[in-house]
């Protein structure tokens, strides 16, 4: 027989048990248990600058290799470093483990350096929050694995005292079986299937529980089937290849494209609701639909308490599931006759055009006809990211990583470093404005610590642009939103990388090559000019 099982162990295991490889942080004295078990179980700990770009290295991770995203962080201020990015994954939907140090009760009786309620700070920004026992290690670990990858994912939070963290631990437990897929059925399937029969100008909104129903292949044999186009929340680009002639995109955050895609959406007499949760959406998007005038489906993973918009019908099951029963319909026949779909795909290519001789556009058409088109890329918040979400065309899902919904800054960065750790044969490309690098940039040098050869393109033009746009449309004075220019390319160098400054296209296309064949990660400063987002966003 083995030795006896510290507790740390147990929840360790579990955690290697549902596909985790990697966990990211800052170690403490009080976390040192715990990072000693996660690597013995065999998960790397992957050391960090900063407790939030931590999570979203390990967010990054998850999005390649679908296992939760594990964070650890110590007692006080580390785990405070980390709220950011654990209110991100509540709000965007990310299965993570929340990993925090803590004082034991007893000692905290006396003691109070550093010492706050970490519960009562995680309550209100994860799907739950528990603190582990020796007796109960692996029970907790099981329901946090349960918790935060079910339904809609989200992050729990595990405290974990330093005694309890060694403790001798009560042995494994079984685990509980998976749930079975639902499906829609009775007579509210027998009714969508009539209005499906019956529609000619269907529409499909998807959604980011396809991703996590892996239904993308459903969704393009439904949408086919149906003869409807797909517009899509941003985190579910590429669930059908944006190159396809029922693809429409992303839709929520741009004015400019929601003035093509709301009027056909207006225009609809069927809205199909796949997975859809509108936390992506703007309040353009509330109430759209009136479903008393249009006939509407929801589908999801979760019941409506959002009331951005109602539906006719409601189905609460697997989005999979449900596209494969409603696709068992009647024959398929001819919708949007007047080429509605393809006027508007043709309106939205002209609203965004790639032909510009230098600027943000130019910098974005010019990475996507140089890297390769499996690339995996990832954008800041900022008016770079709303165009950027536009024009970046995804073939598969999961191929435009970003904050969608708590739309915070300083993501970009470590979300690309840890895809990259996840999979690092692939091409994995950051975009982040200047404001948004400069959140981040510590971590360039564990990029160099740990041989990841990313390429991390900053949009430099001195000013929070989506910020100073709003500024003016309002008839406000400048005021705190315009910084110093900054070399980049020299941070990027002074790190161990490689840094290129680029203001042509010919320049940028140079940089990028010599960016994928270089053995550490690369800088991209591409200057341009203030206001150069005037009118395309």
């Amino acid at each position: 027989m083995g030795s006896p099982k510290r507790a740390a162990d147990l929840l360790a295991e579990r955690l290697f048990e549902a596909g985790c490889r990697h966990a990211f942080g800052m170690p403490g004295g009080e976390v040192l248990t715990l990072v000693d078990a996660l690597e013995k179980a065999g998960i790397e700990f992957v050391l960090c600058k900063h407790e939030n770009a931590a999570g979203f290295m390990a967010e990054g991770v998850h999005h390649v290799n679908g296992a939760p995203a594990i964070l650890v962080a110590t007692v006080g201020p580390g785990a405070m470093n980390g709220v950011n990015v654990v209110a991100n994954a509540h709000q965007d939907r990310v299965p993570m483990i929340v990993l925090t140090g803590c004082v034991d009760p007893d000692e905290a009786l006396t003691y109070t350096h550093q010492v706050l309620d970490h519960h009562r700070v995680f309550d209100e920004i994860t799907k739950a929050t528990y603190t582990l026992t020796a007796e109960g290690a692996d029970i907790v670990a099981d329901k946090a694995v349960g918790i935060a990858t079910e339904g809609r994912g989200g992050p729990v939070h595990i405290d974990v005292p330093i005694s309890v963290a060694d403790a001798v631990a009560a042995p494994k437990l079984r685990r509980r079986a998976p749930a079975s897929e639902t499906a829609p059925v009775g007579d509210d399937l027998a009714l969508a299937r009539a209005w499906l029969d019956g529609a000619e100008r269907p529409v499909i909104i998807a959604g980011l529980d396809v991703l996590y129903d892996d239904s993308a292949a459903e969704l393009l044999r439904f949408a086919e089937a149906l003869g409807a186009p797909v517009i899509t929340t941003y985190k579910a680009k590429g669930v059908i290849p944006e190159t396809h002639s029922l693809a429409l995109g992303g839709a929520g955050l741009s004015p400019l494209a929601d003035t093509h895609l709301l009027p056909l959406v207006q225009q609809a007499d069927l809205v199909i609701c796949v997975g859809y949760d509108p936390i992506e959406m703007r309040p353009g998007w509330r109430e759209v639909w009136d479903p008393d005038q249009v006939r509407v489906i929801d589908i999801s993973a979760a019941p409506n308490h959002h009331y951005m918009h109602q539906a006719g019908l409601s189905f609460v099951c697997d989005t999979g599931a449900a596209l494969r029963a409603l696709t068992a319909s009647g024959e398929a026949h001819g919708t949007w006759p007047a080429g509605e779909v393809a006027t508007t795909k043709s309106a939205l290519a002209a609203a965004f055009p790639t032909d510009e001789a230098w600027g943000p556009a130019a910098i974005i058409a010019t990475c996507r006809d140089t890297l390769p088109e499996d690339a995996i890329a990832t954008v800041d918040s900022g008016a770079h990211r709303i165009l950027l979400s536009q024009m970046w065309t995804c073939h598969t899902p999961r191929t435009l990583l970003q904050s969608s919904a708590l739309c915070t800054m300083g993501c970009a960065v470590p979300l690309a470093m840890g895809a990259k750790y996840a999979d690092p044969g692939r091409c994995v490309v950051s975009f982040s404005g200047d404001a948004g690098a400069l959140m981040v940039a510590g971590e360039w040098s564990t990029a160099k610590e740990h041989g990841l050869n990313t390429i991390f393109v900053v949009f430099v033009d001195r000013s929070l642009s989506l910020i100073e746009l709003k500024q003016r449309q309002r008839q406000m004075g400048n005021a705190g939103v315009d910084f110093d220019a900054h070399d980049f390319a020299a941070i990027g160098r002074a790190f161990g990388g490689e840094g290129h400054t680029v203001t042509s296209r010919a320049q940028l296309q140079d940089a990028l090559t010599a960016a994928m064949q270089a053995e550490t990660f690369t800088v991209i400063a591409a200057l341009i000019d203030r206001k150069a987002y005037d009118g395309r966003i």
